[in-house]
């Protein structure tokens, strides 16, 4: 049973298999583009030069980076007409935003140029989240998640998590406040946690409302202070899905990789400088920059690396030899029966 489907104006449903349709010889690499504060000018010059795509959620990446995969969690009001309508950006959303209207227009979503829809299940174990013998995808509440399974069973196998804060952090007006009442503060506590402490220490929510939170997004988006804090709660929540799903994603061979300073995650996953991802991207991709056209029409250049070994092309062993050269046997056999030439392939 195929996981992604295109869907009709009628309801009618057409399997789309994008299975592993980016997965390589190598380990296939995707950058997850979050929309916290750290995804400045400087990151998004980054991630626009490398030719690893660009998996975005929601409104991250607004204004900085245009993605190349794009998934959401929320009503599809919340989101901007030139995504549902750009073809360039292949698309993942839920079958239930299928009959919602793209905003600004008169067109539903299921009409979307290069988008596909896909189904849910909740979560129950850690242990099998990214089971792929599963035709839905699992529901943790979370666009993040969501995105980090779509992007592996498209085949992904590496995740190069920018602008992933997974945190808000706290005003400097609410710092102030914990430190006016003398309140034992490591100086790290997000948004939520430091708003914990200082309702603990006697600080009304008036008071707190009013102190306000530290930016939110890269983009020009704020939620009001309480939501804020609530949205802060749920990143802790993620991470720690994340840390109890760590085995799961050795399981899968999934590995994730955070590029962003200061994450929330950065104590659970990988941590490597943006700079040092994004030169290993280009190693094993190529840098599109500096590649030279010079002579590639005339056939006069050497393409093949020098200090590489030779390379054949086997047939596999045929199952049931057990002799000492079984891995050697088949193939003389097979090219024996093909008519090939003796010695060719071999």
């Amino acid at each position: 049973m195929s996981l992604f489907y295109r869907l009709d104006t009628d309801g009618c449903q057409r399997v789309v298999d994008l299975g592993d349709f980016y997965l390589g010889p190598g380990t296939a690499a995707c950058w997850i583009v979050g929309g916290g504060p750290s995804l400045n000018e400087e990151v998004a010059a980054i991630l626009r030069a490398s030719p690893a795509p660009k998996f975005a959620m929601n409104l991250c990446g607004a204004g900085l980076v245009r993605p190349t995969l794009w998934t959401s969690y929320d009503p599809s009001v919340r989101f901007h007409r030139s995504i549902y309508l750009d073809a360039s950006i292949q698309k993942f959303v839920h079958r239930r935003r299928a009959m919602d209207v793209v905003p600004e227009t008169t067109i539903k979503v299921c009409e979307c140029p290069n988008l596909v829809f896909f189904d849910r299940h909740g979560c129950s174990s850690y242990g099998d989240w990214l089971d792929a013998g599963k035709a839905r995808i699992g529901d943790w509440a979370d666009s993040f998640l969501q995105a980090i399974e779509l992007a592996y069973r498209l085949g992904f196998r590496q995740l190069l998590l920018a602008g992933c804060d997974m945190r808000i952090e706290s005003s400097d007006r609410l710092r102030e406040l914990a430190k006016e009442r003398s309140l034992a503060t490591t100086g790290r506590e997000s948004l939520s946690e430091l708003v914990a402490l200082c309702e603990k220490g006697g600080v009304d929510r008036k008071t707190l409302a009013r102190s306000g939170s530290g930016q939110q997004y890269h983009f020009d988006e704020q939620k009001e202070f309480w939501a804020a804090v609530r949205t802060d709660s749920h990143y802790f929540r993620v991470a720690q899905y994340l840390r109890l799903s760590r085995q799961s994603l050795a399981r899968a061979g999934l590995q994730l990789v955070s590029v962003t300073p200061g994450s929330r995650l950065n104590d659970y996953v990988d941590y490597e400088p943006i700079a040092m991802a994004a030169e290993r991207v280009l190693r094993r991709v190529g840098d599109p920059r500096t590649e030279s056209t010079r002579g590639l029409y005339r056939g006069d250049v050497a393409r093949q690396p020098l200090d590489r070994q030779p390379m054949r092309d086997l047939r596999p062993p045929r199952a049931g030899l057990s002799s000492p050269d079984a891995a050697t046997r088949p193939v003389e056999i097979l090219v024996e029966q093909a008519g090939w030439e003796r010695g060719v392939g071999r």
